[in-house]
């Protein structure tokens, strides 16, 4: 049975519903520049994650400093991307070009079994941090390239140093698996697979997050929506949002995935925002 608005803002009126939006990849293209900062003007966006080590994060911190309301993580990169530190200081990791693995799956085997990268993998997220920290921005958030942040060398690495990198927000990437197959069709084997992967990911994190009080949301929408948090999705998404606070995260730009852009401008989804009575917030504010 279908809920129409007037249904969802009867249903939902005693139940405080919070949203981060949020744009991966910031700093990795002028296109991605230009959308992100378009979507908090004209749209729903409220932080974006900077890839510290490609092509245009330099504009990318400078058009984060014109607009402080728009809350910047730092979106580590251990695979295709490039590196902070040369390459002979991370040899095991990138080649001479400082570049990481293109192939998500072997790479992350190796970073799981392989454990004399572990001091390299080490050494260039805390060489990510830094370079981070050398904007002066304020860190709103955690994450990471393709979710590389929940593998568990990584994850661990991140939590045993967390107090020194200052990781106070971090995302938990559980987009919940049956909700995702009211909202969207197609693609059901990639969908299936990445719910198989970081769910129990997710799983395992949230426990140590919460003993760390790291703040997180509750779920994250949009991983199993691969590249397509288009305005039907997020139509279809916020009568359905659950209680309580939750992210959902797209990668807008004004070439490659135009139709995520595009979506975070709807008026359509800002007004049914306002319907709704949802209240669009960043990581700093849970």
């Amino acid at each position: 049975m279908k809920t129409s608005l007037a249904e969802a803002v009867a249903t939902t009126d005693s139940v405080r519903r919070r949203l981060i939006v949020n744009a991966d990849d910031f700093g990795r293209s002028p296109s991605i520049n230009e959308a992100v900062i378009r979507a908090h003007h004209e749209g729903i966006l409220t932080t974006a994650s900077l890839m510290v080590n490609e092509p245009a994060w330099a504009e990318a911190v400078a058009l984060a400093r014109q607009n402080p309301s728009l809350g910047v993580g730092l979106h580590l990169t251990l695979l295709c991307g490039h590196s902070a530190l040369s390459a002979d200081k991370i040899p095991g990791l990138v080649n001479p070009s400082q570049e990481f693995p293109v192939a998500p799956a072997s790479a992350a085997f190796r970073y799981f079994y392989k454990r004399s990268l572990r001091e390299q993998l080490r050494a260039e997220l805390h060489a990510q941090f830094d370079k981070f920290n050398s904007t002066g921005l304020p860190l709103d958030h955690v994450n990471g390239h393709l979710h590389l942040h929940l593998h568990p060398t990584i994850f661990s690495i991140l939590m045993q140093d967390a107090d020194h990198l200052g990781i106070r927000h971090l995302r938990l990437t559980f987009d919940p698996f049956w909700l995702n197959l009211q909202l969207a069709s197609g693609q059901l084997g990639y969908r299936l697979l990445h719910a198989l992967i970081f769910h129990p990911l997710s799983a395992h994190a949230r426990p140590v997050l919460t003993g760390r009080q790291i703040r997180h949301t509750e779920r994250v929408f949009g991983l199993l929506q691969n590249a397509r948090v288009d305005e039907a999705y997020i139509w279809g998404l916020l009568p359905r949002l659950p209680g309580g606070d939750s992210e959902l995260y797209s990668h807008p730009s004004l070439d490659e995935f135009k139709n995520e852009f595009e979506a975070l401008i709807s008026p359509r989804v800002r007004q049914q925002i306002k319907a709704l009575g949802i209240e669009l917030i960043r990581y700093q504010d849970l």
